[in-house]
C-alpha cells in the first residue's frame, strides 16, 4: 500500500465514528427489518445465532434488544423468544412524549406552535372522512360539557379538560393518517397544563373554547377541509398566544399531563 493510500485509510478510521457493539446490534436488527428479511410479527433467530451473525457477544445482543424493545420495535415474551412488534406508528412515536416532557417551560410555546401545525393539517384531513359515527362520538363529548361552561369549579376544569383531549383525539383519528395521530397524541395531552391555566384564569375562556369546538365541528360535519383547517389553526393560536405572553402557564408537570 502506497504512503498516500495508508495515510488516506488512516484518515477514514480517525474520522468514522466507533460503534458500541450495542449500536452493531441496533443497527443490524434495523436492517434486517427493513429489508424485509423480519417483518412485523416476526420471531428473532435464537440468541446464539443472532449474536454469531451479528458478531456481538450476547450480553451485548440483550443490550441492544433492549434498547430496541424501549423504542417499541421488539417485545420479548417470557419463555417464548423476541419477536418483533406490530410497528404501528402509535407504538413507535410513542418515545416521543418522552422527548416533549422533558423540554424547559420555556420552549411550551414551541410545543404548542408544532401541534397547532399538526392539528391543523388533521383537521383537514378528518374532514374528508369525518362520517356519521365520528359526528355522533365528537358531538357527545361537547354535549357532555355544556352544564359546566358558565361557572366552572375546579373538578369541572379537569372534566373539561379531559373532554377537550378527547375531542382533538376524535379528529387525529378521523385523519386516516396513524403516524400524525400518535404525533398529535404525544403533544396534545403533554401541553394541556397550559390550557387548563387560561380556561381558570381568563374569563369566558371555557365558553370561548366550546364555541370554536362548535365551529370545528360544524366543518368537520360538512366535510368542508379549508373551513375545518382555518377553524382549527384560530382554535388554537388562542392557546398559543396565551402562553407566549404567560410563559408560567406552561411550567410543571403532573401525572395527569404525562397520560
Amino acid at each position: 500500500m502506497s504512503t498516500l493510500a495508508r495515510t488516506s485509510a488512516a484518515t477514514e478510521a480517525v474520522a468514522a465514528p466507533l460503534r458500541s457493539q450495542t449500536d452493531v446490534v441496533v443497527h443490524g436488527i434495523k436492517e434486517m427489518i427493513t429489508t424485509g428479511r423480519l417483518a412485523a410479527g416476526s420471531r428473532l433467530p435464537i440468541e446464539k445465532d443472532l449474536a454469531d451473525e451479528l458478531g456481538v457477544s450476547r450480553s451485548s445482543l440483550r443490550e441492544g434488544v433492549r434498547a430496541l424493545a424501549l423504542m417499541g420495535v421488539l417485545e420479548t415474551r417470557q419463555g417464548d423468544g423476541t419477536y418483533v412488534t406490530s410497528l404501528d406508528a402509535s407504538l413507535l412515536l410513542a418515545p416521543m412524549g418522552f422527548v416533549v416532557d422533558l423540554q424547559t417551560p420555556a420552549d411550551s410555546a414551541h410545543l404548542q406552535a408544532v401541534r397547532r401545525v399538526l392539528e391543523t393539517e388533521s383537521a383537514a384531513l378528518a374532514a374528508q372522512h369525518f362520517d356519521v359515527a365520528a359526528v355522533e362520538a365528537a358531538t357527545a363529548v361537547l354535549a357532555s360539557v355544556e352544564p359546566l361552561l358558565d361557572h366552572p369549579d375546579e373538578a369541572d376544569h379537569d372534566t373539561i379538560m379531559e373532554a377537550d383531549i378527547a375531542f382533538h383525539r376524535i379528529i387525529a383519528h378521523a385523519s386516516g393518517n396513524p403516524a400524525l395521530e400518535a404525533l398529535i397524541e404525544s403533544l396534545a395531552s403533554r401541553t394541556i397544563r397550559g390550557r387548563m391555566w387560561r380556561a381558570i384564569s381568563v374569563e369566558g375562556a371555557v365558553r370561548s373554547t366550546h364555541r370554536e369546538h362548535l365551529a370545528i365541528l360544524s366543518a368537520l360535519a360538512l366535510h368542508d377541509s379549508e373551513r375545518a383547517r382555518l377553524r382549527m389553526a384560530t382554535h388554537l393560536l388562542e392557546v398559543e398566544d396565551y402562553i407566549v405572553t404567560h410563559p408560567i402557564a406552561g411550567a410543571g408537570s403532573s401525572a395527569r399531563d404525562a397520560q
